[in-house]
C-alpha cells in the first residue's frame, strides 16, 4: 500500500482558508483518490450516488479545524479506479478500511450519505472496535426492517437500470439523467445541488467506466440486503447520529438505525430533501461538528 500526493480534484484553499489536499493511495490493483485536511482524531466522509468526495468540502472546512478528515472517492467514482466488480457495500467498506490502514488510522469516526451511508454501516459492522462514532445521512439500509417500502423506492426503476442498453441511453446525456435525482429528490430544485457542482459531477461520471460503476452499486443491492441482515444480528454499540430530510427519508432511516444500533440520535432536518449537505448546510454541518466533538 502506498499513499502519495496527487493533483486530481485541484487541491487548494476553500473559502475559509483551509488547505484541502488531493491525494491518491495504491491498494493493490485499486487506486483511490481522497481529500485530506486537518489534524486530530480522524473522521472518514463517504459520499453517495450522483456526487463524489467533492460534496464534503463545506463540512471539511469546519470539521478539519479539530479533526483529521479523509474523504475518499469510493471505488468506481470520481478520480478513483473503476473496476468491473466489487460494488457490494461490504467490499467497498473494506476498500475504505484499506485506505485507513495505509494512512495509519486505527480508529475513526465515519459519516456516510446515500450509498455512502451503506458503506459506512458496513464499515462499522465489520470493524466495530475501530469506529468511535457513526453518522448516517438520508437513504436506507438494504435488508434491514421493512426496507422495500422506503421513500426512495418510489424510483425503483433506477435500481434496475444497468447493463448495455441503459449505458447506451445515458452516454453523453449524463447531466440529463442526474437532473432527475438532483431535482426530484430535493425539497426545492432551486435550492438543491448548485449549478457549478452539477457540471462537476456530470463530468466526473462521464469518465470512461463512470456510469457503469454507478449502476453497479444498485445491482449489488440484493447482496447488500443479505449482508446487512447478517450484520444487524449484532447491534452496533458506538454512538450513532441519523440525519434525514423532512421531504425525503423522514423517520424511516432513524427507525432502521435503531434496529442496528443501541445508541441512536435521530434528527429530521426541517424543509430539506435528500441532498442534506446542499439543501441545509446551516443545519447539517453544526450537527455533525458537534457530534464528533462530543
Amino acid at each position: 500500500m502506498n499513499a502519495d500526493q496527487g493533483t486530481s480534484g485541484t487541491p487548494g484553499e476553500d473559502d475559509l482558508g483551509l488547505d484541502i489536499a488531493s491525494r491518491f493511495v495504491e491498494l493493490g490493483p485499486l487506486r483511490l483518490h481522497y481529500l485530506e485536511a486537518g489534524e486530530g482524531e480522524p473522521v472518514l466522509l463517504l459520499h453517495g450516488y450522483a456526487q463524489t468526495s467533492h460534496m464534503w468540502r463545506p463540512l471539511i472546512a469546519e470539521l478539519a479545524r479539530t479533526h483529521r478528515v479523509i474523504a475518499p472517492d469510493l471505488r468506481g467514482f470520481g478520480a478513483s479506479s473503476k473496476p468491473e466488480s466489487g460494488y457490494d457495500k461490504a467490499s467497498m467498506a473494506r476498500d475504505v478500511h484499506d485506505l485507513a490502514t495505509a494512512l495509519g488510522i486505527t480508529r475513526a469516526g465515519v459519516v456516510g450519505h446515500d450509498i455512502g451511508l451503506m458503506v459506512a454501516y458496513a464499515y462499522a459492522a465489520q470493524y466495530p472496535e475501530e469506529v468511535t462514532r457513526i453518522a448516517l445521512m438520508d437513504a436506507f439500509l438494504p435488508g434491514v426492517g421493512d426496507w422495500k417500502n422506503v421513500w426512495l423506492m418510489r424510483d425503483l426503476w433506477h435500481f434496475h437500470f444497468y447493463g448495455k442498453t441503459p449505458l447506451a441511453l445515458v452516454e453523453g446525456r449524463e447531466r440529463i439523467y442526474f437532473e432527475h435525482f438532483w431535482n426530484d429528490f430535493a425539497a426545492d430544485p432551486a435550492h438543491s445541488v448548485s449549478e457549478a457542482d452539477r457540471q462537476f459531477y456530470a463530468a466526473a461520471y462521464a469518465q470512461p467506466g463512470g456510469m457503469a460503476a454507478g449502476f453497479e452499486v444498485f445491482r449489488a443491492f440484493e447482496q447488500d440486503a443479505a449482508d446487512f441482515a447478517g450484520f444487524a444480528k449484532t447491534k452496533l454499540t458506538m454512538p450513532m447520529l441519523v440525519l434525514t430530510g423532512e421531504k425525503a427519508s423522514g423517520e424511516f432511516l432513524i427507525a432502521q438505525g435503531r434496529l442496528v444500533a443501541e445508541h441512536v440520535e435521530g434528527v429530521v432536518v426541517a424543509a430539506s430533501g435528500h441532498w442534506l449537505m446542499d439543501e441545509a448546510p446551516q443545519q447539517v454541518i453544526p450537527r455533525l461538528v458537534a457530534f464528533f466533538a462530543a
